[in-house]
């Protein structure tokens, strides 16, 4: 029953890809097909900017946060830990410019990793107490890190590869149910408000499209400022907390930073997005 009315749903917005055979090529195209007919007059690189690719007054406002940004403090501290705790050591290039490339299929443990979860495995390698040193698995220290990372890629087109792999395509699979899937007590999925009602209004936000929405991240939101305690990290979050929030906001039980269900759906959400710039560390809504 719930693939019937997740098929529908695809019917209905003009995306309809199979549900019982991945073809993630086929899903990317009709994917970013649907939001450039949607939008047409947005160019495909601004998707990367959220609602201020598409709206020009959130946009002006936008710009004006971006001359002195809020998440560059982090960004620096960032940078110290990186070089404090020698992460680099653990990744290709020494762990510059290759944000792009992330999420990824690990064929050796056959799970889905993303940046911030090999980086606390660096971290757990050169012996730091992650529970000592406060290392949060969804803000603080770890997106600070992981803030960095992301930007010395800049402009760095995404690309996430699907290998033809069967635990690969079943972890694809599994993001992409998660984000058609109605959950919560308000009975809402991904695609309700991120393909649906993209360009709408929320009382007074405005709803972004899924493309480009995992290319921001890490990132600062005026929504978290009051939840965290550095005042330097305040408003830091990963792709995680953000899946978390949206969550509780349906009423739904939110999973835990780093649980198989966020990294698949991470790696479904992002793959849709290939092809744009990496724009995070930036400003989200």
């Amino acid at each position: 029953m719930k693939k019937y009315f997740i098929l529908s749903a695809l019917s209905i917005m003009g995306l309809a890809p199979l549900l019982t055979q991945a073809n993630p090529e086929s899903d990317l195209k009709q994917f970013q097909t649907f939001y450039t007919q949607k939008f047409p007059d947005v160019p495909f690189e601004e998707f990367s900017n959220g609602i201020y690719g598409l709206d020009k007054a959130r946009r002006e406002e936008w710009l004006s946060m971006e001359e002195f940004p809020p998440y560059e403090p982090g960004v620096a501290i960032g940078k110290q830990l990186f070089e404090k705790h020698k992460i680099g050591g653990c990744f290709k290039n020494g762990g510059i410019g290759i944000r792009q490339n992330y999420p990824y299929f690990d064929a050796k443990s056959g799970k889905v990793k993303n940046l911030e979860g090999e980086i606390l495995e660096c971290l757990q390698k050169q012996g730091v107490d992650l529970e000592a040193e406060k290392f949060n698995a969804e803000k603080g220290k770890l997106a600070a890190i992981s803030a960095y990372m992301a930007y010395t890629s800049r402009g760095k087109k995404v690309s996430v590869v699907i290998p033809n792999d069967d635990k690969a395509i079943a972890a694809y699979e599994k993001g992409k149910r998660h984000f058609w899937s109605k959950r919560g007590q308000l009975n809402f999925s991904c695609a309700d408000c991120h393909i649906k009602n993209a360009g709408q209004r929320i009382r007074s936000e405005l709803l972004s499209t899924s493309l480009g929405h995992p290319t921001g991240f890490p990132a600062y939101r005026k929504a978290w400022e009051i939840e965290d305690g550095n005042p330097a990290l305040t408003g830091f979050g990963t792709l995680h907390r953000r899946y978390s929030a949206c969550n509780s906001q349906v009423r739904a039980k939110a999973f835990k930073a780093q649980s198989d269900e966020y990294l698949a759906l991470e790696m479904y959400e992002t793959y849709m997005s290939n092809g744009l710039p990496v724009s995070g560390p930036t400003i989200r809504q």
